[in-house]
């Protein structure tokens, strides 16, 4: 019993976590914000002093993953048989992707400050 009671909360502090990043919020206490401008990150968080990213490098891998994930709708597009035939299907097409890539990517870099907070948190 005490160990599904210990997943359940360890499973909400992930989740709260996650909600916090993607809201554009700290990951540790919720309040500060996480940018200066669209994507720029604070350095440090101004109501619990988290420092959001140690070495820039960090993010890169969860950064890399949130990107690619869009791109697989795509690829998998392609790969099971959407043949655009004209100039128009192809701007359709690239607009489809870029556009929600585009649009997404200030909650994709809050989510990657989350998922590395999280991952120095348990795994560091």
């Amino acid at each position: 019993m005490i160990c599904a009671s210990w997943f359940v909360l360890r499973s909400h502090v992930i989740l709260q976590t996650l909600r916090r990043g993607l809201r554009g919020r700290c990951p540790q206490c919720g309040e500060g914000p996480l940018f200066v401008r669209f994507i720029k990150a604070h350095e440090r968080c101004s109501a619990c002093g988290l420092l959001y990213q140690r070495d820039y490098g960090d993010t890169w891998l969860f950064i890399i993953i949130t990107d690619r994930i869009p791109m697989l709708f795509g690829v998998a597009a392609l790969y099971f048989g959407f043949r655009p035939e004209n100039w128009l299907a192809n701007a359709a097409f690239f607009l489809a992707l870029a556009l929600p890539i585009v649009a997404t990517i200030r909650y994709r870099v809050g989510l990657a400050l989350a998922l590395n907070y999280l991952s120095g948190r348990w795994f560091a």
